[in-house]
């Protein structure tokens, strides 16, 4: 029996309430992440799992296989997947990657958030 995956191909920066969005600049760190670990075929995996000070966490790892059950979008050239249980924390999240005087980084801008931590690391839902 194969894998059931749904594959959603959101179209660039058009804001379409996809699973999942992700900017041209967090694309660009992703794919600069990917050539220097020398993968190749591999997606992002975004998950959210418990923990945290405010009771959920945001995960990003690379990842060769697809799962049954995931969802997997792909823009700026960069595919990614998403376990069912983690699509419902992450539906209309965008990833973005920013830089600042405070340092650089993924952020998530995630509406269904209904509270984060200090250190910004977690959040409730």
């Amino acid at each position: 029996m194969e894998a059931q995956v749904t594959v959603e191909t959101p179209q660039t920066g058009q804001g379409t309430g996809s699973v999942l969005e992700l900017t041209e600049a967090a694309a660009e760190r992703v794919k600069v992440a990917l050539r220097r670990e020398g993968l190749v075929d591999n997606a992002l995996r975004v998950a959210v799992a418990g923990g945290g000070c405010s009771g959920f966490q945001y995960s990003l790892s690379f990842d060769n296989s697809v799962r049954p059950g995931d969802t997997m979008v792909e823009q700026w050239g960069v595919r990614m997947v998403v376990d069912a249980t983690s699509v419902q924390f992450l539906h209309g999240t965008t990833i973005d990657y920013v830089e600042s005087l405070h340092g650089a980084g993924f952020k998530f801008i995630n509406l269904r958030v209904t509270r984060t931590c200090g250190c910004g690391s977690s959040f409730s839902a």
